[in-house]
């Protein structure tokens, strides 16, 4: 199953496990996921359902943000509808939240093995997770592509990109693009120095552009910029806006053009990267490779050029986040 929001490489997952099983191993795919594990949503997956799939975004057997321990009775029809189907094993590929409901199942005595997927690369223990490269290509190319409107009119443009408690992707494509400032939620700033930085770039070459993530939050706001009024079964508000906010107080107080762009949706949609093919594709091997060993209750995980599997409870321990060595190492770049 996949869970939380899609990322390129999920079908690359799917299409890994079911090609690597063995003769005697049926893949039942549940659809929407944790949603069809409660309502019982499952379809058959052969080789010829996953022909192909590799190249395509999104996952063939859609996704949900359901939390079913949020409801005794919504835990139960998983559990009924698991002996029903007579589900051996269950690989659950998402982020923290889903692989959070994958090892509650596995302490409840489920057989469960994840698999890291978020393009936010903030699983713990593992170097990366697939869906990232593309997202990070995607920014990166839109920030190249503002480059030339912001020089031209001499604005500074505020881009945001996604990233909720962990800039990865705010400033893997903020550098590789060369934004003038890049803002991510480990490192907070004042507006006050935000604004010192786009006055010195502004003077200096007439136009900036700041890569900000849609966690980050000034020094000053208690709360995230967003729509606090809705918030997913995981109790996550929904984000966006921060550019936005941003842009409008760089204005106020400078007089510059400013201008604000949400990449949002469109980092995570669309054809994968052959680096996110190759790796989802070795995950899904890996995965299916431990439910054919039961070998449950585990993760796999990339560890330099390895594929290797640590235990479940380690890439939900904690969020990697973007070392301040990074972050300084950006600094070097700024204005």
């Amino acid at each position: 199953m996949t869970g939380g929001g899609d990322c390129p490489g999920l079908n690359a997952v799917i299409r890994g496990i079911v090609k690597s099983r063995k003769d005697d191993v049926e893949v039942i795919g549940i659809m929407h996921g944790w949603r069809g594990l409660v309502e019982g949503e499952f379809t058959a997956l052969t080789d010829d359902d996953v022909e192909g799939i590799h190249i395509l975004g999104g996952t063939i057997l859609g996704t949900s943000r359901t939390n079913p321990f949020k409801d005794e009775k919504m835990v139960q029809k998983c559990f009924d509808n698991i002996e029903k189907e007579r589900i051996d094993a269950i690989i659950a590929i998402g982020g923290d939240d889903t692989l959070t409901v994958a090892a509650k199942l596995y302490a409840a005595g489920v057989n469960t093995v994840g698999v890291p997927k978020t393009i936010d690369n903030d699983v713990s223990n593992t170097d990366y997770t697939f869906g990232f490269h593309t997202a990070v290509n995607v920014g990166a190319d839109a920030i190249d592509r503002l480059h030339s409107t912001a020089k031209s009119h001499g604005r500074v443009f505020f881009v945001e990109l996604m990233g909720r408690e962990a800039g990865w992707i705010t400033i893997e494509a903020g550098l590789a693009a060369g934004a003038h400032l890049i803002l991510i939620p480990e490192y907070p700033r004042t507006i006050k120095e935000i604004i010192e930085i786009v006055d010195k770039r502004m003077k200096a070459k007439g136009y900036a552009i700041v890569a900000v993530a849609e966690g980050f939050k000034p020094t000053e706001l208690d709360e995230f910029v967003g729509r606090k009024d809705e918030v997913d079964a995981f109790g996550h508000i929904r984000l966006g806006g921060i550019a936005h906010y941003l842009a409008e107080i760089v204005k106020e107080k400078t007089g510059y053009d400013t201008r604000s762009v949400v990449l949002g949706h469109l980092l995570r949609g669309g054809t994968p990267t052959a680096f996110d093919r190759i790796l989802g594709t070795r995950y899904g091997v890996k995965a299916m490779e431990l439910v054919i060993n039961r070998d449950f209750g585990r993760m796999v995980a990339l560890k330099g050029n390895e594929i290797v599997s640590i235990p479940l409870e380690y890439g939900i321990a904690t969020k990697k986040l973007v070392p301040y060595e990074y972050y300084k190492l950006a600094e070097l770049f700024f204005g």
